[in-house]
């Protein structure tokens, strides 16, 4: 995962060497590979290589096309060989992936973006027509921020340029901040009023006088796939995955899979195994996996041993119980909660808090270093795109009501009924009740999504989408209500990986096989019932996968758990209002009371019941807004407090997501 910067000047004003050097610092930890630029009269782009592919390592970028255009890219071509038959004589195997990209958009055009597979964000300057144009691939895997105004436009791989070094101030995000409370953001957002993200599947188009946003690709809600025998719809299924997980197997050195003991991580790196040894993949995959003694629901090993087995070879295992005992044995000595922020640099990127995992970021950093691994394999997305939740019979209904096949529907509801123990009648009312009077229902969300008591009615009002996890109105009409359902836990993935960011003490980088741009299309445009059978979760991929997944994991019940954090007292850690200062600058961004959050301030002291994580997230609001941001203000208060963001889902062990 590469990164990229620039600055276009529209009234031809270039960056001065001191601004660049800056910026050049910046972006060091990220990418520690190469150190190139381009620039002119008013334009300036950075390029940090972080190499994970044999093409990679012959790169040079930012890239000058055929006609002139300035193309940086970061990312992972994963159609190459398809590109490279269509473009003819204008590429070849021996191309890097940035050259291909060139030549594509030389032959197409802006066209060319729905062309590319992989995961990847470009940024593309025309000298000629003065123009720039930014995209990202359309699941949203990597990162592209930009600040544009009258006089220039700015862009980067991450935050901290276009924030730390910018010549103004910026109001902090209420949407972003009802995001964060939630859980997670819109991918086009960020922290920042007048910062902003290339959304998934877009492209930004800049130019002196305007900002054009347009979506270049999405998923056909049209597009049906339909076969005689399940047998066919099982060896789809294993091609398409299989392509899913070798396409992420291009890389010049071994990489690192996360091997929790469930469906999703397993068949990762089962298939991976079969696609190597087939010869189609050029490394070798090992295993990294988690336990934790103390904690019987996060003790996967009897189902990571299996695989083991099989695979002639033992992974490297982290202890998930040793934050536990730490905390037991230092009650005593911890610092007060606001002390956990101070620091002498402003991280204007928001990252998962991997202070509140280091039994798992510091043994996991540690050894990716030792060992020389940047690339690893996450079974991020699996539950979604193969049906791996509780079995319900709304999607498989709801499509053969509103496709008036009444008969069929007659069948499938008695047959859901008998294995759920309800009448067909009352899965009728359900089902239409899921039209007229519910919501697309989100697996991920918490059953009951409450604001903290002290937050300001009117900021709940106004923020009522992101606080409730933006849910969307199931259509009648249109496209099936399973298409619908897809969309909407995409939409929750995409909004994930806008949350994920670049940790630089434990670089890699991270690859989704379940989040393939082809599975997706296989996912949606399956019948349902395919996909998930009456009361059988996974039903075509356990049925696909016999024999390249062991039998015991195939077979094993579905179990959900989420690591515990440890129960210790934590009355001391809290600050007092006092601490905190004369005003709560939340309370005068119009976010909280500070009479209400003041008294829950008191009954955490107290150790009285009450919303712990909204508390903690409020705190960290407060010192994220009272930062300061321009450089003369950094030197003068010489210690600023960072912006920490901590999720129950970022950058923790897969055995954090259910396993089957």
């Amino acid at each position: 995962m590469s990164v990229q910067y620039g600055n276009w000047s529209f009234d031809g004003q270039p960056l001065g060497v001191d601004h660049l050097a800056k910026v050049s610092a910046l972006l060091t930890p990220y990418g520690p590979d190469s150190n190139q630029m381009y620039c002119n009269s008013d334009v300036s782009i950075l390029y940090r290589a972080f190499f994970t592919t044999k093409e990679s390592l012959r790169e040079t970028q930012p890239n000058i096309s055929a006609s002139g255009a300035i193309i940086t890219w970061d990312g992972r071509l994963d159609n190459r060989t398809d590109l490279i038959s269509e473009l003819r004589d204008a590429s070849s195997t021996s191309c890097s992936d940035v050259e291909i990209v060139s030549a594509a958009y030389e032959r197409w055009g802006a066209n060319c973006f729905a062309k590319i597979i992989g995961d990847w964000a470009l940024s593309i300057w025309n000298p000629i027509p003065r123009t720039l144009i930014m995209a990202t691939d359309p699941i949203g895997t990597r990162h592209l921020y930009y600040s544009f105004n009258s006089h220039q436009v700015t862009w980067c791989t991450i935050l901290d340029p276009l924030v730390l070094l910018a010549s103004t101030s910026f109001e902090i995000c209420e949407e972003y901040i009802a995001g964060y409370f939630a859980h997670l953001t819109a991918p086009h957002i960020t922290p920042y009023v007048g910062v902003y993200a290339v959304s998934p599947s877009s492209t930004v188009l800049i130019s002196p006088r305007k900002r054009e946003i347009a979506k270049y690709w999405d998923f056909d809600p049209n597009k049906r796939i339909r076969y005689t025998h399940n047998a066919e719809y099982e060896e789809h299924f294993r091609t398409v995955f299989a392509t899913a997980v070798r396409r992420r197997l291009r890389s010049d050195r071994p990489m690192l899979a996360e091997l929790s003991g469930g469906m999703d991580s397993v068949s990762i790196v089962c298939m991976a195994d079969t696609v190597i040894a087939r010869g189609e993949a050029e490394t070798n995959v090992d295993t990294v996996s988690f336990y934790d003694d103390d904690d019987p629901g996060l003790d996967e090993r009897v189902y990571v041993n299996k695989v083991e087995e099989k695979r002639g070879r033992t992974g490297f295992h982290i202890d998930l119980g040793a934050k536990r005992q730490l905390g037991n044995k230092e009650v005593d000595s911890r610092k007060p909660f606001f002390t956990a922020f101070e620091s002498t640099s402003l991280a204007a990127t928001p990252n998962p808090n991997q202070n509140s995992w280091p039994e798992v970021f510091e043994p996991y950093a540690r050894y990716m270093k030792l060992k020389g691994y940047r690339v690893t394999l996450s079974g991020l997305g699996g539950e979604d795109s193969t049906g791996g939740y509780v079995p319900t019979p709304m999607p498989e209904l709801q499509d053969l009501i509103s496709r008036a096949q009444l008969r069929k529907f007659a069948r499938q509801a008695g047959a859901w009924g008998r294995k759920i123990g309800k009448h067909r009648l009352v899965l009728l009312l359900e089902v239409l009740r899921g039209f007229y009077g519910q919501s697309l229902t989100n697996p991920w969300a918490p059953k009951v999504l409450c604001p903290p008591p002290w937050f300001r009615p009117g900021f709940v009002k106004s923020n009522a989408a992101a606080l409730l996890w933006y849910p969307s109105r199931l259509k009648l009409f249109g496209a099936l209500p399973s298409f619908q359902n897809q969309m909407q836990l995409l939409n929750h993935a995409r909004r994930f990986l806008a949350y994920r960011s670049i940790w630089p003490e434990m670089l890699r980088e991270i690859r989704y096989p379940y989040l393939d741009r082809d599975l997706l299309e296989f996912a949606c445009a399956i019948p349902r019932e395919q996909m998930v059978g009456v009361g059988k979760r996974r039903f075509l991929m356990k049925r696909a996968l016999a024999g390249i997944v062991p039998d015991e994991i195939l077979n094993r019940k579905r179990k959900a758990s989420i690591a515990k954090e440890p129960e210790i007292d934590i009355s001391q850690e809290w600050p007092s209002s006092a601490e905190l200062g004369d005003c709560f600058i939340s309370d005068l961004m119009g976010v909280v009371d500070a009479d209400l959050l003041s008294h829950a301030l008191q009954r955490a002291r107290s150790q009285k019941e009450l919303c712990v994580e909204s508390l903690k997230r409020t705190l960290i609001l407060e010192f994220l807004a009272s930062s300061p941001r321009d450089e003369r203000t950094l030197e003068a208060h010489g210690t600023i407090r960072p912006l920490l963001f901590s999720h129950r889902y970022s950058e923790q062990p897969s055995t954090q997501h259910s396993v089957s």
